[in-house]
């Protein structure tokens, strides 16, 4: 095998964010692209097939990526979390095709679904592609692959859009640019970092162990999932397509400060995870408070600029019909804050291999969403959304900190048994 030496944190910070900064923009500009040369119609068209589709892949990826990134003991093989993924893959595709069927919707939107489901699984094999990367602390390649898929993916949906005054060819596009860096780039990087093509073993006690342990972690990111599309799903349900086109797209704008948040969680999170393997305590709170500070003041801004300019930003960068929904932006905003809090301490119970307390822990937040949305979309509309969003992550962020001073707490009681025991 190559032995690929890793980055420092500093340097995979700074591809992941040049990287995910790039890809962000260009899912943002698809947004963009479907409001200018079309109608909000369009655009929550695009925006249910991502919210019927999301929740389903977010299961079964059963979250492999950081179960690979952490995997520091390397109890699997690459070729155990890749066969893992398509089989997981299949069974997603398959679950969204009798979800589209039994919802009954009209024929274009259920071929959205269908074709945003295939891009899906696409983006799911890249994915397990990109936890081999990032378990090698070579987030510059994943970096790379982001920088390509993400341009191809703008180019070829806004084509489609144009030529075809909708959304499906769109789509098509899409599906087209995600397999062609998954074939073109991403297997060839992964056959480079092994030195040679995966060898499936097909060992089912393994992938069944695999399985197992990663089950909690994909049941967390299904209610994650749902907890960002139960609102769409009430505004869709409630006020139709239109409103759910502009609530998604002011949604989007949540995504600025995510970008750096998952860049810095995921390069800090193999390290999070070597800290606590160590026992290394101290180390590892210093990294994580440091994080969440950058957390709050990402979030503090956002909430400013969305106070003081949120009606010419609405205005520039989509029509001025969203720009009369100053207030929800500001909502939002607060709601991202938090969410960022919230997810940086989703990276530190990742690395300290809590698993299982993340199930009551989403599943908390995910029902007081939904129940929030039951009581205020429609008294509150899109307002009332928003709200539903902040007072999930509220519970979501109070729940994470204490499993993480559990988690810390428990590691400082072994190590000073240790230090008790005689040699």
């Amino acid at each position: 095998m190559e032995q690929i030496k890793p980055l420092t944190l500093r340097h995979n910070f700074s591809w992941t964010f040049i990287g995910n900064t790039i890809y962000a923009a260009c899912q943002w500009g698809m947004l963009v692209v479907m409001a200018k040369l079309g109608s909000p119609e369009i655009v929550g068209q695009f925006t249910l097939g991502l919210a019927v589709t999301a929740p389903v892949f977010m299961f079964t990826n059963l979250q492999l990526r950081s179960i690979q990134a952490t995997d520091a003991k390397k109890q699997y093989l690459f070729s155990d979390y890749l066969e893992l993924r398509l089989i997981g893959t299949g069974f997603g595709l398959v679950a969204i095709t009798v979800i589209t069927f039994l919802a009954k919707y009209p024929w274009e939107i259920s071929l959205v679904i269908l074709l945003v489901a295939l891009a899906k699984a696409f983006e799911s094999i890249s994915d397990v592609y990109y936890g081999l990367l990032q378990q090698h602390e070579r987030m510059d390649r994943i970096a790379i692959s982001l920088m390509i898929k993400g341009p191809l993916s703008l180019t070829l949906l806004g084509m489609g859009v144009y030529l075809s005054s909708g959304v499906v060819w769109g789509v098509v596009g899409l599906v087209f640019a995600w397999s062609v860096v998954l074939f073109v780039y991403d297997i060839p990087n992964g056959v480079l970092i092994l030195d040679a093509l995966p060898k499936y073993r097909w060992h089912l006690v393994t992938l069944k162990n695999l399985a197992w342990l990663s089950l909690p972690l994909g049941l967390v990111m299904m209610l994650i999932s749902l907890n960002t599309n139960i609102p769409r799903y009430f505004i869709e349900q409630h006020l139709g397509e239109r409103e759910l086109g502009i609530f998604a797209a002011i949604a989007y704008l949540m995504v600025v400060g995510s970008m750096i948040v998952n860049a810095l969680g995921q390069s800090a999170s193999p390290r999070l995870a070597k800290y606590y393997a160590a026992g290394n305590t101290i180390a590892f709170r210093r990294l994580l408070l440091k994080l969440i500070g950058i957390a709050l003041l990402l979030g503090g801004g956002g909430v400013l600029i969305a106070v003081v300019g949120g009606e010419q930003i609405l205005t520039l960068l989509y029509q001025p019909e969203y720009a009369q929904h100053t207030s929800l932006f500001v909502w939002l905003m607060i709601a991202a804050g938090i969410g960022y809090v919230s997810s940086f301490m989703g990276y530190g119970m990742t690395a300290v291999r809590y698993f299982r307390i993340q199930l009551p822990l989403f599943a908390a937040a995910t029902t007081s969403c939904a129940i929030a949305c039951l009581l205020l979309v429609p008294r509150l509309e899109l307002l009332g959304a928003a709200i539903a969003l902040l007072i999930s992550v509220i519970v979501q962020a109070a729940i994470s900190y204490g499993v993480i001073i559990h988690a810390l707490h428990k590691l400082n009681r072994y190590n000073q048994t240790q230090q008790k025991s005689p040699i």
